[in-house]
């Protein structure tokens, strides 16, 4: 999902001014869907990541503490990405806006992807096992 969020975000930045409105409410209603997607899946797969952690079986605080962590650090994104883009409006134009949006979008999947390769080898490790 997030490698399709920069392209509509790069579209809608291209089309979004001069569109009529229910072209604009569907272009913003898609990119809300892949930008807001990714942000629950994320935090979903982290927390279950680190829940299943050596050091926090059995421990259902610690579990209950990292799952808060998580969403508060998604909280304070949500708090910054207002600020940034009201600082960076002001200061250029929208379509600032939408790169910082693009950039921040493809830092997240590039973050993302060490934790993709180790699903995946973890899949097919399984997948292995289980055929033998």
């Amino acid at each position: 999902m997030l490698v399709i969020t920069a392209p509509l975000l790069y579209i809608y930045n291209v089309t979004g001014a001069t569109a009529s409105n229910a072209l604009n409410v569907a272009l913003l209603m898609i990119c809300g869907a892949f930008v807001n997607g990714p942000y629950s899946l994320i935090t979903t797969a982290v927390s279950a990541d680190l829940g299943t952690h050596p050091s926090l079986l059995g421990n259902s605080k610690a579990l209950a503490t990292v799952s808060a962590v998580i969403d508060g650090t998604g909280s304070i994104g949500a708090a910054i990405g207002p600020l940034l883009t009201g600082i960076i409006a002001s200061n250029s134009n929208w379509q600032s806006v939408f790169w910082m949006l693009i950039g921040s979008n493809m830092i997240a999947f590039l973050l993302l992807l060490r934790l993709l390769g180790k699903e995946l080898r973890g899949k097919c490790c399984r997948r292995r096992s289980s055929s033998l």
